[in-house]
C-alpha cells in the first residue's frame, strides 16, 4: 500500500484479507434490488466506492483500493448494472435514485459519515451525492473528473476523437447515415435506445469500441472492425445505460455540479487526474478545483483515463489513505 500506515501485518488476517465481509441484494425503490458487498474490517473507517459507466459494475480488484486493516469499505452495483436486478433495467433509474440508494446503504451499515471514492461516472455520482448530503461525507477521492454534461460527451466523441484518432472518428461517423452525422452523439443515443436489435446492436458496439479507444493511452485498434460490429456477438452493457443517462443530461440541471460546488465547502478532496485523459481531460478537474477550494489535484504523468494506467491505481489508493489519515488526525 502506498502510505506508511497501510499494509501493516496482522496475525488475525484471513488468507484473503480482501474477501467480502458481507454480500447481499438490497431492496430499494422502483422494484430494484442492488448488489452490495463490504470488505475490510468491521469498525474500520467507513468508505464507499462508486463504479463508472454508468452501467459497468464493481470488480473484485476495487476492494484492493482500501487497506483492509484500516477501512470498512462498501461496494455496490448501481441500478441495472453488474449483479443488480433487474439486469440492465433503465426503469426508475436516475441520478436522484442512485443518490437515494447510497443513503439507504449508508443507513443500513450504520455509518454516520463515509469517504466517497469514484472515477469517471463514479466521480459524477460522488459529487452529486456530496452536494445533496454534504454532512454525510468525510472526504472525496475522484479519479477522472466527469461533470455529467452533454458538452463533455460531445467534445470527447467529436473534436477530441477527430484530433487524436482521425481514422477512428471517420469510422465512427460512417456507421451513421449521412443525414445523422451532424449530431452524432444524439444519433447514437437514439439508435442505442431503439428496441430493434438490428439498430441498437451495431450502434452499441461502435460506441463501446470508440469509447474504449478514447480511454486507453495506447489503444489496440485505430479503427472500427465493421464486421465484428455488425455481427451477432454479445452486446456490451454500458452503452445502453450511458445513452439513457447522457441523453437526459444525466438527470441534472445545466452545469449543476459546477454551479453547486459551493456546497462542498469544508469537504476535503483529492482529484487524481491522468495527464492524457481524452475522455475526462485535466481542464475539467481544474474547473472543478477552482470552484471547490478544498480540493487538491494530483496529476499522473503518462497516464490516461484508465484506472490501470501506470500510476493511476497507486495514486487513488494513496489518496484514499491520505484522506483517512486527515480525517482521523487529532
Amino acid at each position: 500500500m502506498p502510505d506508511a500506515e497501510a499494509g501493516r501485518a496482522s496475525a488475525r488476517r484471513s488468507s484473503d484479507p480482501f474477501a467480502p465481509l458481507t454480500s447481499e441484494w438490497l431492496d430499494v425503490s422502483g422494484g430494484h434490488q442492488i448488489y452490495v458487498e463490504s470488505s475490510g474490517r468491521a469498525g474500520g473507517i467507513p468508505a464507499v466506492y462508486l463504479h463508472g459507466g454508468p452501467g459497468s459494475g464493481c470488480q473484485p480488484d476495487h476492494r484492493r483500493l482500501f487497506d483492509p486493516e484500516r477501512f470498512h469499505a462498501v461496494l455496490f452495483d448501481q441500478r441495472g448494472a453488474g449483479r443488480s436486478r433487474p439486469a440492465r433495467s433503465r426503469d426508475n433509474n436516475t441520478l436522484p435514485d442512485l443518490i437515494g440508494d447510497m443513503e439507504a446503504i449508508r443507513a443500513k451499515f450504520g455509518f454516520e459519515k463515509w469517504i466517497v471514492a469514484g472515477g469517471s461516472w463514479g466521480a459524477t455520482l460522488a459529487l452529486a451525492y456530496a452536494q445533496a448530503h454534504p454532512d454525510r461525507v468525510t472526504g472525496l477521492v475522484l479519479r477522472a473528473t466527469f461533470l455529467g454534461t452533454r458538452a463533455e460527451v460531445e467534445m470527447a466523441f467529436g473534436e477530441t476523437l477527430a484530433r487524436f484518432h482521425p481514422t477512428l472518428h471517420r469510422d465512427f461517423l460512417e456507421m451513421l447515415p449521412e443525414t445523422e452525422r451532424a449530431n452524432p452523439c444524439e444519433a447514437y443515443f437514439r439508435r442505442i435506445l431503439d428496441p430493434d436489435p438490428a439498430i441498437h446492436g451495431p450502434a452499441a458496439r461502435a460506441w463501446h469500441d470508440t469509447e474504449r479507444a478514447l480511454s486507453e493511452v495506447k489503444p489496440a485498434r485505430a479503427h472500427l472492425d465493421r464486421l465484428a460490429i455488425r455481427s451477432g456477438s454479445a452486446l456490451p452493457a454500458t452503452p445502453f445505460m450511458e445513452a439513457h443517462y447522457f441523453s437526459q443530461d444525466s438527470f441534472m440541471a445545466p452545469d449543476q455540479l459546477l454551479r453547486d460546488a459551493t456546497k462542498l465547502a469544508g469537504i476535503p478532496g483529492i482529484i487524481v487526474q491522468g495527464r492524457y485523459d481524452l475522455l475526462c481531460p485535466p481542464s475539467t478537474s481544474a474547473r472543478l478545483a477552482e470552484a471547490w477550494r478544498d480540493a487538491e489535484i494530483r496529476v499522473v504523468e503518462a497516464a490516461g483515463h484508465n484506472l490501470y494506467d501506470p500510476g493511476i491505481r497507486d495514486a487513488v489508493m494513496k489518496a484514499i489513505c491520505d484522506l483517512a489519515t486527515r480525517a482521523t488526525a487529532p
